[in-house]
């Protein structure tokens, strides 16, 4: 596939890179994306990834995709294959570099013996509670373990009964032996290897222990020779235990560099949390509009370039912030402003009889479908004598600068006529406005002004009764109520749920020239926002079309009212 054109301005990663080249350290340039596969990518993967394959790119390096597949109790193919999906989409492709750490696994157990060879790991006898206690504080010291000075035979006896499945899980683990006392809890005494029977998805039941993610991580990078390991800002206390075990095994050294994650407001980016959402029905799935997924907000209609374009927005750092979602959605705004065309619909739809215009006639207007790209051509929209309004373009008694209708009021079509509310017609029983009575000016189509005429100020959107196509429309909106979901202390994050994050409107109606529109399509709905149509829209005569952004930050300026 053709990779889409790399944005990224100067920062100290891309610096480093070019200092490596400079200088003969480098005369290639490899990175590499290490998902583990226990869950859907979100938007904060999303950079990772475009930081990534785009550094490759810019230096005509290669990126690898590598699968941390060290937990068979966690992982699924279902994983893994939407993984692809999502950088596929994003528009990165990694060609024949597609690995697995359980490509390694006989590798990693041949470091392990190495170590245990050297004196620098050891078999462990103590519980996970007991290794924890034995560890110490960020105050305190940590204690040996009884059982860290175990013969090099004795441990190599034990790591192959080990692997030959003598020992139920939790019973024994691998351990380094670095330095009780050091500063950084990381390095006294770290776990290499843990038992576990479980059936993993490629390696089946061949292995019953599996290396822990900081051993599998520095090896795996080592032996495929990445140049570059560029890791989330949480690694950078790791980093010296990635660098003590290459040393320790005296392999090839890739150099780790840790940059900022990204943080979102108004959700969560925890992946034990989306699964949390998900299994507690919160969303509907993974791919949910209202979660922070990529899956999620390509089926929400999110173009793939937007989310490249905010990456490349926010920047790389070495701090840690908490980008606001209305970047991402301006982002989401500019790309779709450039290539959606125009189409009209009615959500909360209320009729409107034009008493004077002719009984079965109709007429059509022809106009643009993009009004800044007339290379896109036109399309035809047909008027009738009945229509569809928005009940909101319509007050009994409208406010001070309400200029849409209301009694006696006048307000143009959109590419239409003026036309004049004459009669309000409501239902006896609820007193509410059902139909409206209204009177056309004939000379005024298509944005027409007669001499002398007075110029109305409201211009409000319309569909045609009898040509409208019915739709159900979703209009999705942050999954949270809270900025910062997580940061309220004694409250559980889920108790900061929008509930009015899902909206779904089963009456509304579009114009008929998108009558057969295909799932994935995106338009703008004039005056209301981009929508495209849902992946799970039926293959029936009624599609669903979800809301993908409205068309300014409504969000913020309802909670400054607020």
């Amino acid at each position: 596939m053709n990779e889409p054109t790399v944005q990224m301005g100067p920062n100290f990663i891309r610096n480093l890179i070019e200092e490596d080249l400079a200088t003969g350290k480098h005369d290639m340039i490899i990175t590499r994306f290490p998902p583990e596969p226990n869950g859907y990518l979100h938007i904060g993967h999303a950079k990772s990834i475009c930081l990534n394959f785009g550094l490759a790119a810019i230096f005509n390096g290669r990126c690898h995709l590598r699968f941390d597949d060290t937990n068979p109790v966690k992982e699924e193919q279902e994983y893994i294959d939407a993984i692809k999906t999502d950088i596929r989409w994003l528009g990165f492709d990694w060609g024949e570099h597609e690995y697995y750490a359980s490509d390694y696994f006989e590798t990693l157990y041949r470091y392990a013996v190495r170590l245990i060879d050297k004196g620098l790991a050891y078999v462990c006898d103590l519980t996970s509670d007991q290794i924890r206690s034995y560890r110490g504080s960020l105050t305190e010291p940590g204690r040996e373990s009884p059982y860290r000075h175990r013969t090099v035979a004795e441990n190599r006896q034990l790591l192959s009964e080990m692997r030959a499945g003598s020992y139920p899980d939790g019973s024994k683990v691998v351990r380094a032996k670095i330095d009780m006392a050091s500063p950084n809890l990381n390095l006294r005494d770290p776990v290499l290897y843990r038992i576990l029977h479980a059936t993993h998805h490629r390696t089946a039941d061949r292995w019953c222990i599996y290396p822990m993610y900081d051993f599998a991580h520095g090896q795996s990078d080592s032996i495929e020779r990445i140049s570059h390991s560029i890791c989330t800002l949480e690694f950078e206390d790791h980093r010296p235990l990635y660098d003590w075990l290459c040393e320790a095994l005296e392999i090839y050294h890739p150099q780790q560099i840790e940059f900022a994650r990204l943080n979102l407001t108004y959700t969560v980016m925890s992946k034990r949390r989306l699964l949390e959402l998900v299994t507690d029905q919160h969303v509907t799935g993974w791919d949910d509009p209202r979660m922070p997924t990529l899956s999620g907000m390509r089926r929400r209609g999110f173009p793939a370039a937007a989310v490249r374009a905010f990456c490349d927005r926010i920047g790389v750092g070495k701090s840690d912030s908490v980008i606001d979602m209305g970047v991402l959605e301006d982002c989401v705004r500019e790309e779709l402003d450039s290539c959606t065309p125009r189409a009209m619909a009615v959500l909360r739809p209320l009729k409107i009889v034009i008493t004077n215009y002719p009984e079965g006639r109709s007429e059509e207007f022809t106009v643009p479908k993009h009004p800044k790209y007339p290379e896109m051509g036109s399309r035809t929209i047909p008027f009738s004598r009945e229509i569809y309004i928005d009940s909101d373009d319509f007050k009994e008694d409208p406010p001070k600068k309400f200029f849409r209708l209301g009694p006696g009021r006048e307000v143009r079509l959109r590419y239409g006529y003026i036309i004049r509310c004459d009669e309000v017609v409501k239902d006896p029983t609820t007193n509410e406005v059902v139909k409206l009575m209204c009177s056309y000016d004939p000379e005024t189509a298509g944005g027409k002004l007669p001499e002398g005429r007075t110029k109305v100020k409201g211009i409000i959107h319309w569909v045609s009764v009898p040509h409208a196509i019915p739709v159900d429309i979703c209009l999705y909106d942050r999954l949270f109520t809270e900025p910062n979901p997580t940061g309220v202390k004694d409250v559980d994050y889920r108790d900061h749920l929008n509930p009015n994050s899902l909206e779904v409107l089963t009456e509304s109606y579009v114009e008929p020239g998108l009558q057969g529109a295909k799932v994935g399509d995106s338009f703008q709905f004039e005056r209301l926002g981009y929508f495209c149509v849902d992946s799970h829209s039926p293959t029936s005569d009624k599609p669903i079309f979800n809301r993908i952004v409205s068309l300014r930050d409504t969000w913020a300026k309802l909670q400054g009212e607020g």
